[in-house]
C-alpha cells in the first residue's frame, strides 16, 4: 500500500472514529435508556454497533479495499478522542438546537393545519349539518301545517255536505225515504252476514291450527 493510500486510510478511519462519536451521543440522546425494557435496550445496542461496524468497513474499504492495519485503530481511537475532547460540547448544543428547531416546526405545521385546514373543514361539516337540520326541521313544520290546513277543511267540507244531504234528505218525498232505508237495511244485515261469516271461518281456521 502506497504512502498516499496510508495516509488517506489515516484520515478517513480519524474522521470515521469522529463520526462515530457522534452517532454514539445521537443514539444515547434518543433511546433514553431509563424509560426503555432491557430486551428493547438489547436489540437496539446490538443493531447499533452492526450499523457502525457496517459503516466503518465501507469507508475502509473505499480507502484501501478493506485491507486491516494495526495503524487503523489508533486512528479511530484518535478521532473518537478529538471528537470527546474538541467537538462533543459543540456537537450537542448543535444536536438540541436541532431537536428543538424540528419539534417547533412541527409543532407549527400541527397548529397550521389545524387553523387553517382541519377547523375549517369541521366548521364547514358542522354548519352544513346544522342547515340540513334546520331545514329538516322547517320541512316537518310545514308538512305538519299543511296537513293540519288539509284536515281542517276536510272537516270543514265534511260538515257542508253533511248539512246539504241533511237538507235534501228532508225534502225527498216519504216513499223514497222508506226505499233508501230499506236499501240501507239491506246492506248493512248484509255486511254484517259477511262479516260474521268471514269471523267464523276464521275462527275454525285457528281451531285446525291448534
Amino acid at each position: 500500500m502506497t504512502l498516499s493510500a496510508q495516509f488517506l486510510t489515516m484520515l478517513s478511519m480519524i474522521g470515521m472514529g469522529s463520526l462515530f462519536g457522534a452517532m454514539l451521543d445521537t443514539y444515547h440522546r434518543f433511546l433514553k435508556r431509563p424509560h426503555r425494557k432491557g430486551w428493547i435496550v438489547f436489540l437496539n445496542d446490538l443493531l447499533f454497533w452492526m450499523i457502525q461496524a457496517l459503516l466503518i468497513f465501507y469507508a475502509l474499504f473505499l480507502a484501501n479495499n478493506g485491507e486491516l492495519r494495526f495503524y487503523i485503530f489508533i486512528a479511530l481511537l484518535c478521532g473518537f478522542a478529538a471528537y470527546q475532547s474538541l467537538l462533543k460540547a459543540m456537537y450537542l448544543r448543535l444536536l438540541e438546537l436541532l431537536i428543538e428547531t424540528v419539534i417547533s416546526i412541527s409543532r407549527f405545521t400541527k397548529r397550521t393545519f389545524l387553523l387553517l385546514i382541519y377547523k375549517p373543514i369541521v366548521g364547514l361539516i358542522q354548519l352544513v349539518i346544522a342547515i340540513l337540520l334546520t331545514f329538516g326541521r322547517g320541512l316537518l313544520s310545514l308538512v305538519k301545517f299543511i296537513w293540519k290546513v288539509l284536515l281542517y277543511i276536510l272537516n270543514v267540507l265534511f260538515v257542508i255536505v253533511k248539512k246539504i244531504l241533511f237538507v235534501f234528505w228532508k225534502l225527498l218525498p216519504k216513499g223514497i225515504k222508506k226505499s233508501v232505508e230499506k236499501l240501507y237495511n239491506r246492506t248493512a244485515g248484509k255486511s254484517k252476514e259477511i262479516v260474521n261469516y268471514i269471523s267464523k271461518w276464521m275462527d275454525k281456521l285457528r281451531k285446525r291450527k291448534e
